[in-house]
């Protein structure tokens, strides 16, 4: 799993569009535009212009886990469990970009109909297992799993409020096509 991720970072650094092609009139969110992100990253995070950060980013996390892990690994739940929070934690606040870019746009444009279902569908069945598993499954794993299902839920309905079109606004500030 970690080579295929490594492989798609790979991929998608390669068929980035060139700087300032995201500014463009043919980009993916309907009604960005520059400069209205809420608040700037620090140092551009995850946003560098070269490849090379990216990659060197990746190996000195690595190399950090592997030290954290060779120090407070075998001798500290405490640290193995925190690591399985913030692993939890950061699975299930994945759609939230999605949600806040929907909504900013009133639009779902870029989103596909397919990912949403199979979200959807793949929370069924952790549900089903998190709630009928015979055995314990700590309750951290149940927590974060309904807040996951909810957002996808909440992204279900809203490609149901604005639909994959282009979310135009008219003059009052109101969704043209729902007019």
């Amino acid at each position: 799993m970690v080579v295929v991720q490594i492989v798609m970072l790979h991929i998608a650094l390669q068929n980035r569009p060139p700087v300032g092609a995201q500014h463009s009139l043919n980009k993916p969110f309907a009604g960005a535009q520059e400069g209205e992100m809420p608040a700037a990253r620090p140092y551009n995070f995850w946003q560098w212009r070269s490849r090379k950060p990216y990659w060197q980013f990746l190996a000195a996390y690595t190399a950090l886990l592997l030290v954290l892990q060779i120090i407070l690994g075998s001798g500290s739940p405490a640290y193995v469990q925190l690591q399985g929070y913030v692993a939890l934690g950061v699975e299930a606040t994945l759609p939230i970009p999605q949600i806040l870019e929907n909504q900013r746009g009133r639009s779902c444009q870029g989103f596909r109909l397919s990912v949403l279902a199979n979200w959807l569908i793949g929370d069924v069945f952790k549900m089903t297992y998190f709630f009928l598993a015979e055995g314990g499954i700590p309750w951290a794993f149940k927590l974060c799993g309904l807040f996951q299902a909810a957002c996808d839920c909440y992204l279900g309905v809203q490609y149901w409020m604005y639909g994959d079109g282009g979310g135009q606004l008219d003059g009052d500030g109101k969704d043209a096509r729902r007019a």
